[in-house]
């Protein structure tokens, strides 16, 4: 693979990059995947000439070994492109059109640094990231996504919806590409015809899949708009742990839509948790459903599907393969 360009003014992140190392933000753990794996990963992204993205969406709908998961990840956003004979003049292109971004913000900025601070606080054993660094790392990237989209208002969910790249990324720039690749389509699935359209489908399937679950919500008059809104929007980055995250993460990226598949993938999840919900009252069940527990993504994405299948099967509607 190419070195990356040189980055004489970059930030601290960026040049620990381009010098070949990685930031100091997030301590290592032990791999999770096997070895075989990571040889499926490393033959595609070896190769010299052209890299087969069908190939890594095959083997990510699987999971992706930690240590690689950023690369391939730019790879399956779009950031990267297959075709490397120009890959060196792209990267510092892109290098070079974010160090031209502005990234101050005062009001946004304060905004940032307090939520990181929490989020950092509700995430240190799952996230691991280095309270030290990562805070300047959020306030340059959100606040250039902002100053760069200025019909896009700020919120606190951006800060989870931007870790995951934090945690996988190497620097700034591959962080502030990824992130702007997802956040253009929640803000777009966000507005307020569509966000309200996909809320109410959602119930409608909820209800129907899960009557007796949904009444009981009722009975303990749940505010099932709040949590299902959130559940909607943000791709679960809020309220999953966040291994959870990077696994969920992994599956969607690897497909072509993962909005249209994500409602199925909450209703798995309240599959799941039924049995304890049902358990609960009103202050608890929105306390689990705004901070879930960690589960089994591959069961739940599996669950997804199944439920997908039974959904066109009852509303007799057409839906592409989407895993």
């Amino acid at each position: 693979m190419p070195p990356s360009p040189p980055l004489s003014s970059a930030s601290s992140s960026s040049a620990a990059s381009a010098s070949g190392s990685s930031p100091s933000r997030r301590r290592t753990s032990p791999p999770l995947h096997s070895t075989l794996q990571r040889e499926d990963f490393d033959e595609v992204l070896e190769s010299e000439v052209f890299v087969d993205v069908n190939r890594l969406r095959k083997y990510a709908r699987h999971g992706i070994p930690d240590e690689i998961r950023g690369e391939v990840w730019k790879y399956l956003l779009g950031v990267e492109k297959p075709d490397r004979s120009n890959e060196f003049t792209q990267r510092r292109a892109r290098y070079e059109a974010y160090q031209e971004i502005d990234k101050e913000n005062v009001e946004v900025s304060k905004r940032v640094r307090g939520e990181v601070t929490r989020y950092l606080m509700r995430t240190k054993k799952d996230a691991q990231l280095d309270p030290h660094t990562v805070p300047a790392i959020f306030e340059a990237v959100i606040c250039a996504y902002i100053n760069c989209n200025n019909h896009v208002e700020y919120s606190p969910a951006l800060i989870p919806a931007c870790a995951p790249f934090v945690i996988t990324m190497k620097n700034d720039c591959d962080v502030y590409s990824c992130f702007e690749r997802l956040a253009n389509v929640l803000y777009e699935s966000s507005q307020e015809s569509n966000i309200n359209k996909r809320v109410a489908q959602f119930l409608s399937y909820f209800r129907t899949l899960m009557p007796e679950l949904y009444n009981y919500f009722e009975e303990e008059d749940l505010d099932v708009g709040e949590w299902a809104s959130s559940w909607l929007r943000y791709l679960l980055s809020k309220e999953l742990p966040v291994p959870s995250v990077l696994s969920l993460w992994d599956v969607y990226f690897a497909m072509p839509d993962y909005m249209d598949f994500h409602p199925f993938v909450c209703l798995a999840i309240l599959k799941h948790l039924k049995d304890s919900l049902e358990d609960l009252e009103q202050s608890e069940i929105r306390s689990m459903l705004l901070r879930l527990p960690k589960m089994n993504i591959s069961r739940i994405v599996s669950q997804a599907c199944n439920i997908r299948s039974e959904i066109q099967a009852r509303y007799n509607i057409s839906m592409s393969p989407r895993s």
